[in-house]
């Protein structure tokens, strides 16, 4: 059609074999992602995969990447994100978090921000090697 604007978005399809099993996907916690907490550096097209550790801002109670070095309450893991999300400054995302279940450490993406401290702090989950 003439005379309409189209603006195309590109998702990422999601790489979820990450997860060791699907037990934690019938009773995900909800959230919503702060996307002015995401660097671009760490994520340069605004995209956040799936299986990135998120974070709770203890005073907006919104998700940010999870950081053991923070002292806003991002530096307590809460869970691992889903599904893929794009963000950009100023948006924020109802997302759904993996909480307990099965993760398989050595699958998670790059800027997952995974370490034995976010393990200690998600005990209902059981981490693993494939």
């Amino acid at each position: 059609m003439e005379g309409i604007a189209q603006k195309k978005t590109r998702y990422g399809g999601g790489d979820h074999r990450w997860m060791g099993d699907l037990h934690g996907l019938s009773t995900p916690e909800p959230g919503t992602l702060n996307g002015d907490l995401f660097p671009a550096s760490d994520f340069p097209d605004g995209l956040v995969p799936s299986g990135v550790q998120m974070g709770r801002v203890t005073a907006s109670k919104l998700l940010g990447p999870y950081d053991d070095e923070a002292t806003d309450g991002r530096q307590v893991a809460v869970g691992h994100l889903i599904s893929d999300q794009l963000v950009s400054a100023g948006s924020r995302n109802d997302v759904a978090l993996l909480t307990h279940g099965s993760v398989i450490r050595n699958r998670l993406p790059a800027n997952s921000g995974h370490d034995a401290a976010a393990e200690a702090d998600l005990k209902h989950i059981r981490y693993r090697d494939f």
